[in-house]
């Protein structure tokens, strides 16, 4: 039974998602996580808000909206994030350590190299068909979606925008995070280098451990159940 002292688990979307991709994840976790699930604003019920450009507005959003969310409550976090959403878990996870009462237990990022790492390809500014393509050559997968022009118009201006603060993306600190970090890559990651995500051992401040998975960089799609286990393996 899920009670006040459940870690709850805050999770940040990637790039184009909304929160709803982690709702399945409530009854994979069972009793033993409570799924917070973020929302961005421009996707799903927050469709007509502008989208955020920059990673620390969007972080102070999240923020707010996470406070809302636990009602002042005390306790015990752990974040989970997959690309755009690893920086964004990372930045919030600095934010959450540094609140009296709080605790945070560990910081699970996927699918990104470390924070100081940028990519030399980027889709920022390109035409639509050129910023789909090259999306998808990221990331190795397309949304179905996206092939319905009348979806794609709706979708397109949100997932530009979180491309253009994803790749503009800077760190905020350089201090080291007092909390334990575990990557999580795909092995057949495209985007990902098994280097670059190992490089996420130079942030933390404390245990460090990286895995492995089968899949590309979009493992999590297919991978669900395996990635839950892994995160209340490291939790309980």
């Amino acid at each position: 039974m899920i009670t006040r002292d459940t870690t709850k688990l805050v999770c940040l979307p990637y790039a184009g998602a909304g929160a709803s991709f982690y709702r399945p994840w409530a009854a994979l976790a069972g009793d033993a996580l409570e799924i917070v699930a973020l929302q961005l604003p421009g996707r799903e019920r927050l469709i007509d808000e502008e989208p955020y450009r920059d990673a620390h507005r969007a972080v102070d959003g999240l923020l707010a909206q996470l406070r809302d969310r636990l009602g002042g409550e005390d306790g015990r976090v752990a974040l989970f994030g997959h690309s755009l959403g690893a920086v964004l878990a990372y930045e919030l996870a600095h934010r959450l350590a540094a609140e009296p009462g709080r605790e945070v237990a560990h910081l699970f990022v996927s699918g990104a190299p470390e924070p100081d790492h940028s990519r030399a390809r980027r889709a920022t500014g390109l035409s639509d068909e050129d910023f789909l393509a090259r999306v998808a050559d990221f990331a190795g997968y397309s949304h179905p979606a996206l092939e319905d022009p009348e979806m794609r118009e709706l979708l397109l201006p949100t997932l530009r925008a979180d491309v253009e603060m994803h790749e503009a993306y800077v760190r905020s600190t350089r201090l080291p995070l007092d909390v334990p970090v575990t990557v999580v890559r795909g092995e057949e990651d495209g985007l990902v280098g098994f280097e670059a995500a190992a490089s996420w051992s130079k942030v933390s401040g404390r245990d460090f451990d990286h895995v492995e998975v089968p899949g590309g960089h979009m493992y999590l799609t297919e991978a669900a159940p395996e990635l839950v286990r892994l995160i209340v393996s490291k939790l309980v």
